[in-house]
């Protein structure tokens, strides 16, 4: 195992703790063994989506209450009229936000290191997942720094300002966003009975003992691990992202089986006081009802970034092109025309200038 793996699993299990005024772009000393990817909460998307509509049809009275306790809206104005692109059974975007806290009630709000736009198309039978690197560079809107991680701008100023902060990068509109957070992970996976992988290296971290090609049933702990190992990886956080991606369409599939849905409530339990989301219970009811068919496929796409130290830290920066390229997909997947606004590569140059 990698030392900083090795330091970094050491940590598997203890609550974060961070100094939310400090500048998001200096140095934080062994902080950075205690970052916790949670991109496998994603899970909780696949419950809302394809999920939460179904029991909540089913057996209305506990999912309507569960649903309810995770909807709370932003202050950002949304870009175009979401009730009617759902009503219409246009393609829609959600941004799926992990944090890397135990718990959405936690004073330290932490930060979002997953950051995922789904793009979900009934038209194409398609669902796209978007992955933006954590350490992205961006200007983040109300911070007091030139530039920041994308991580951050959650930490700054909560959903709000890392909706405003993708939308501003990208260009793309976001519809709806959902946040989850690690508290939920392996009360979920356990709920499903594990999820079957195929290993996409061999290594050995944490609860994670796998060899590549070799099949194998993971537990919540060990699905955790699988996901977070990045130091080891020969692709660092890109690689992380692919198999934080394998693993979500594990669980959509185990999820959806007839032996998943029979334990509905424990399954609804992982969700209370682990996620929060604008969308609303009839909202839910509408994808359930009109875009199942975008299940049928789950595409994998990432905003390609270079590693750039800047300051003495490093960052995934990301160029105009790339960036347009980005847009220009998700827009495609949206039914939109391109965007006709300016894209910006490499923020602190652009200011320096």
């Amino acid at each position: 195992m990698n030392k900083r793996d090795q330091k970094d699993s050491e940590f598997l299990e203890t609550p974060l703790r961070r100094n939310q005024n400090h500048p998001s772009h200096q140095k934080i000393g062994n902080h950075r063994y205690f970052r916790k990817t949670c991109g496998i909460l994603l899970l909780l998307l696949l419950i809302a989506f394809y999920g939460a509509g179904f029991y909540a049809y089913h057996v209305l009275g506990a999912a309507k209450t569960t649903i309810n306790e995770t909807y709370q809206k932003t202050n950002v104005k949304k870009l175009r009229n979401v009730s009617d692109v759902l009503q219409k059974k246009k393609p829609f975007s959600i941004l799926l936000l992990g944090t890397d806290t135990g718990a959405l009630g936690r004073t330290d709000k932490g930060r979002t290191d997953t950051i995922i736009i789904a793009t979900v198309n009934p038209q194409t039978k398609r669902t796209t997942l978007t992955s933006i690197p954590r350490d992205t560079q961006v200007k983040i809107p109300g911070s007091r720094n030139s530039y920041d991680k994308i991580n951050s701008a959650y930490t700054i100023g909560g959903v709000s300002t890392t909706i405003k902060t993708v939308q501003n990068s990208l260009h793309v509109p976001i519809d709806f966003y959902l946040l989850i957070n690690m508290g939920g992970l392996r009360k979920m996976v356990d709920a499903i009975g594990g999820i079957t992988i195929k290993p996409l290296l061999t290594f050995n971290y944490s609860y994670a003992h796998v060899t590549k090609g070799k099949t194998v049933v993971l537990n919540g702990k060990q699905a955790l691990a699988y996901s977070r190992m990045r130091y080891s990886d020969p692709e660092g956080d890109y690689g992380r992202q692919k198999r934080q991606k394998q693993v979500i369409k594990a669980i959509v599939s185990k999820a959806m089986s007839s032996a998943s849905i029979s334990n509905y409530k424990q399954i609804l339990n992982t969700i209370q006081g682990n996620m929060q989301t604008d969308l609303s219970y009839n909202d839910m009811l509408t994808i359930e009802t009109n875009y199942k068919a975008a299940a049928g496929s789950i595409n994998s796409a990432v905003l390609q970034g270079e590693d750039t130290m800047i300051n003495g830290l490093s960052y995934q920066v990301a160029t105009a092109k790339e960036k347009q390229k980005i847009s220009d997909d998700i827009r495609s997947e949206l039914g939109l025309s391109p965007s006709t606004a300016t894209f910006v590569g490499r923020v602190d140059q652009l200011f320096s200038d």
